[in-house]
């Protein structure tokens, strides 16, 4: 009987270490500031029709569903990037700001930011940059682009679901 038991001690023993070191093994997840995605509008309207409600609510679904699947992965922890915005639109935004997303990131305690811009071609066609740096060094991770067209500002969320899903969230996954 006590043969038992002690072999039964041991095997729970040995599964809550086991348990122990595969959690301590997993990465802490990294703290990504994501910066307001952006419209850069190049078409030939670009001057004459500014950026309406519309754009502005997918701009903003654009944003949230980066930040949704990089939480999602387990692999990030989404930092909150409301306290610096002024700074970001003092500056003309983030495709004019020269990289201020790092420093400013690292302000808030990140070790890694994300930007994106939207650039409408036309009405129907459109590309998408999602830029991630390192806060510490300002260095360019990961810079991917993609050309999907046809489907005007309701599909930029679904442009950025492709995008992480086959280049930012893959690349780190191999």
């Amino acid at each position: 009987m006590t043969m038992h038991f002690t072999v039964t001690c041991v095997a729970a023993a040995l599964t809550i270490f086991a348990i122990q070191s595969s959690k301590a093994a997993e990465p802490s997840p990294l703290k990504i500031s994501v910066f307001d995605f952006e419209l850069d509008d190049r078409s030939a309207g670009g001057g004459i029709i500014g950026q309406d409600a519309i754009d502005t609510e997918n701009l903003k679904l654009s944003t949230e569903e980066a930040r949704n699947m990089l939480a999602a992965s387990g692999r990030y922890s989404i930092v909150d990037t409301g306290s610096v915005a002024s700074e970001v639109n003092s500056a003309g935004g983030i495709q004019r700001c020269n990289g201020c997303d790092g420093p400013l990131a690292k302000k808030l305690g990140s070790d890694q930011s994300m930007v994106g811009v939207i650039t409408r071609v036309n009405r129907t066609e459109y590309t998408l940059q999602i830029l991630v740096r390192d806060t510490q060094t300002g260095a360019v991770i990961s810079n991917h682009f993609t050309g999907l067209r046809m489907g005007a500002n309701y599909a930029w969320p679904r442009g950025v679901k492709w995008l992480m899903n086959n280049e930012i969230l893959a690349q780190r996954a191999q």
